[in-house]
């Protein structure tokens, strides 16, 4: 049972830290799937083909791929404060430029840029938070955190929808003015950051003695358990096998997450609606998901087991991609939609609990930015293959069915990396047992 000052310090720590780096995120993510509004007049404005535009809002993550393992030693190194300000300094600035776009070209360049911008911004909040909230409460922590992201669609995607009214002021198209109003926040909290956020519990000033004291032990403490089995390493980090495996479990939960992201208002814009009727219903499914992640993360932190809680969620979701796919109407579509978000959202808190179960230090850093890097890509493959198979049949369904399949197989190697994960366990006691 936690001690009343273990009840006051995760206290404490939670309102200072969680809804700030919430809210950061929560930018981050309109910031980063904004472009799936602006397509709904951009794309007939600058003459983009869905295999185009499908190719262009996908290629943010080749950016973030190439950068996101040397922003997280960066960060590592460097501090939170100061390279958290950077990411979102760079990232503002970068997403306010897409207003500016002319063609194809410039759309590319512009979306990989972005994408570079932010790499190492969420694996750098995920290693943040772990510096900061044992291990016991850590999937909770990082579902209200994660929240943000169906909260930004929720709040954002009627916002968005209203800015695209925007038309015609100043010359400029309501696409244009949501890109350079939806930036704004990015710089000035970049700015804030500086000097808001702690890098480390050490440093908390607004920690009395007695409850910084018992932070950082209780952080020690955890870190020197972890010692003889968890890799510390940066190859190690690197290389591990399970790092892998979890990166291609993320692959095609965000696959599926940027499906949504991206290509959710265009496939609702298909029934007739106008782009502010688009942004509240797309706001529906979100509204569901945030409740839903919470509550899921609780009971996976109750229960001690991630596994099932990942596995579940994902054959959910691929379940609501292939419904999806041969849905015939508005309210069936919107089901679909809600039944893909709460699949989605729900399977990251507990995955992301994973990797620090096993990987500490340096190799944190760097087995979180992997896994993030490469999972990530499935946020290209995923709205990549959609606008390439519109573009050949006409409709969206052959590619909600591909992306229900990366889905599936996210769930076949959680069980398989769950099942090796016992074996290598049991061998362990046995060779133990044998030593003794």
């Amino acid at each position: 049972m936690a001690t009343e000052l273990e009840a006051r310090v995760l206290r404490k720590i939670t309102i200072r830290i969680v809804p700030f780096v919430m809210l950061l995120y929560f930018i981050a993510f309109i910031d980063r799937v904004n472009i799936g509004f602006a397509a709904l007049t951009m794309n007939k404005d600058l003459g983009f083909s869905p295999s185009v535009f499908g190719f262009g809002a996908g290629i943010f993550f080749f950016g973030y791929f190439l950068f996101e393992v040397p922003s997280n030693i960066a960060l590592h190194k460097f501090g939170a404060r100061i390279w958290i300000a950077r990411v979102m300094i760079t990232w503002g600035l970068i997403s306010g430029g897409m207003a500016f776009i002319t063609g194809a070209t410039s759309f590319y360049v512009l979306r990989f840029l972005l994408g570079a911008a932010e790499a190492g911004f969420f694996p750098g909040i995920i290693l943040y938070l772990s510096y900061w909230f044992p291990a016991r409460n850590r999937a909770a922590v990082t579902a209200v955190f994660m929240a943000a992201a169906p909260l930004s669609t929720a709040l954002g995607s009627p916002v968005s929808g209203a800015l695209l009214q925007m038309h015609g002021i100043m010359g400029f198209a309501g696409w244009q003015w949501m890109f350079i109003i939806e930036a704004i926040p990015a710089v000035l909290l970049g700015i804030v950051v500086l000097f808001f956020l702690t890098d480390r519990p050490e440093k908390a000033m607004w920690l009395d003695d007695s409850e910084r004291k018992w932070l950082v032990d209780a952080m020690a403490s955890e870190n020197a358990a972890k010692a003889g089995t968890a890799s510390h390493s940066i190859w190690r980090g690197l290389a591990d096998m399970r790092v892998l495996a979890l990166a291609l479990v993320y692959f095609g939960t965000s696959a599926g997450l940027y499906t949504l992201g991206i290509w959710s208002p265009q496939i609702i814009k298909a029934f007739g609606l106008s782009s502010l009727q688009i942004g509240f219903v797309n706001a529906i499914p979100a509204i569901v998901a945030v409740v839903a992640m919470v509550l899921w993360a609780r009971h996976s932190d109750r229960t001690n087991e991630r596994t099932w809680h990942v596995v579940l969620m994902c054959l959910f979701a691929a379940a609501g991609l292939i419904f999806a796919g041969f849905a015939s109407g508005v309210v069936a579509v919107l089901v679909a939609l809600t039944v893909v978000n709460v699949g989605v959202s729900c399977s990251k808190p507990p995955l992301w609990s994973m990797p620090t179960l096993f990987l500490s230090g340096s190799a944190a850093a760097t087995g979180i930015a992997t896994i993030n890097s490469i999972g990530n890509l499935g946020g290209f493959a995923g709205p990549a293959m959609i606008g390439w198979i519109k573009d050949l049949t006409g409709s969206f369904a052959g590619g909600l069915y591909f992306v229900a399949g990366l889905l599936t197989l996210s769930a076949i190697i959680t069980l398989a990396l769950s099942r090796s994960g016992r074996n290598a366990a049991t061998a362990a006691t046995k060779l133990a047992e044998n030593q003794r």
